[in-house]
């Protein structure tokens, strides 16, 4: 059974910053590709950041600069570290991974607050 669970979320002054961190359970993260996504009340899910299996990255507009994902295969973990935090950017944070047979898994979410 593939499990993946977020942590690291919480409330946080504009300009702080946050650690993410999402550990895989039942399945392999090297193989696959690894995503954040997040949700705003009243918004569309949207992608935050991708990780390939080679470690390429890929940012939406928004975070670019200030979000950085990485990958530790050998601790089967997926890590999104926040800086310059905007209060746009308070959501809840999905773990999502994208199996090569374009499975997808996620994660329940944890939630980031920005605000004074």
């Amino acid at each position: 059974q593939v499990q993946l669970v977020e942590s690291g979320g919480g409330l946080v002054q504009p300009g702080g910053s946050l650690r993410l961190s999402c550990a895989a359970s039942g399945i392999s993260i090297w193989t696959n590709i690894m995503a954040w996504y997040r949700q705003a009340p009243g918004k569309e899910r949207e992608l935050v950041a991708l990780i390939g299996i080679g470690g390429s990255a890929n940012y939406a507009d928004s975070v670019k600069g200030r979000f950085t994902i990485s990958r530790d295969n050998a601790k089967n973990t997926v890590n999104l570290q926040m800086n310059s935090l905007k209060p746009e950017d308070t959501a809840v944070y999905y773990c999502n991974l994208h199996s090569l047979l374009s499975k997808d898994y996620w994660g329940q979410g944890t939630q980031v607050t920005v605000s004074s």
